[in-house]
């Protein structure tokens, strides 16, 4: 079943109560919400005081996802907001075993982030310890992006790698996603969709969320 994460940091923040009302009554199934440290990324967002207070004003579940240097210090300085998935890159662990046990002992979901220039390759000593694998389709750091169609070749070769795996992890792609770029992404569909302001937030337009959530299906259906 395809899931959509809005990606919190793009709503309206100064009217946060509201957006989450209408996230809700648009049945999202998670709330995306990126954690940057100003080291790993070029830009710093969402600490764990907002986090908490988030988990505790929607009944929406939180997908965590890291985009720090020193991974074990934020899981442990953010398990207390509750997530349900927690997400760390690859490329920032030295020991990503470590990191995912951590993850696992707050009774969360580990998942596991990789780069659009990360061999995907890099992630399958993992994939039987992990919930979800999150395919970045843009560097993190900042929204409005070109999509990486060089990523579809990744995600093509992780759906192959985890067909007969009963406890394969779910796929998650995050960066400018909408209509015209989950339809690249037919022939090899991830399962998680993360929109943002290319598809969810500050859109021109009179549609409700829940039509545009929906409306990017249309090119797949």
């Amino acid at each position: 079943m395809r899931q959509i994460a809005a990606s919190i940091m793009c709503a309206d923040q100064f009217h946060l109560a509201d957006e989450l009302r209408r996230l809700e009554a648009a049945d999202i199934q998670l709330l995306h919400c990126d954690v940057m440290d100003g080291v790993y990324v070029n830009n710093l967002a969402l600490g764990p005081e907002y986090l908490t207070a988030l988990r505790a004003a929607t009944s929406i579940p939180l997908d965590i996802h890291l985009a720090t240097v020193t991974p074990l210090k934020y899981v442990d300085m953010f398990q207390v907001a509750k997530p349900e998935y927690m997400s760390f890159h690859v490329e920032a662990a030295s020991d990503a075993m470590e990191v995912i046990r951590r993850i696992k002992s707050y009774n969360i979901k580990p998942s596991i982030a990789l780069n659009p220039e990360t061999p995907v390759e890099a992630i399958f000593p993992y994939l039987d310890h992990v919930n979800m694998v999150l395919m970045m389709t843009v560097n993190p750091g900042f929204a409005g992006q070109e999509f990486n169609k060089n990523v579809l070749t990744k995600i093509a070769i992780l759906k192959e790698k985890i067909k007969d795996n009963p406890y394969a992890p779910l796929i998650e792609v995050d960066g400018n996603i909408n209509g015209h770029t989950v339809g690249l992404m037919r022939d090899a569909l991830p399962d998680v969709f993360v929109l943002g302001t290319s598809t969810l937030f500050h859109q021109n337009d009179t549609y409700d969320y829940t039509t545009r959530s929906l409306k990017i299906w249309s090119e797949i259906d």
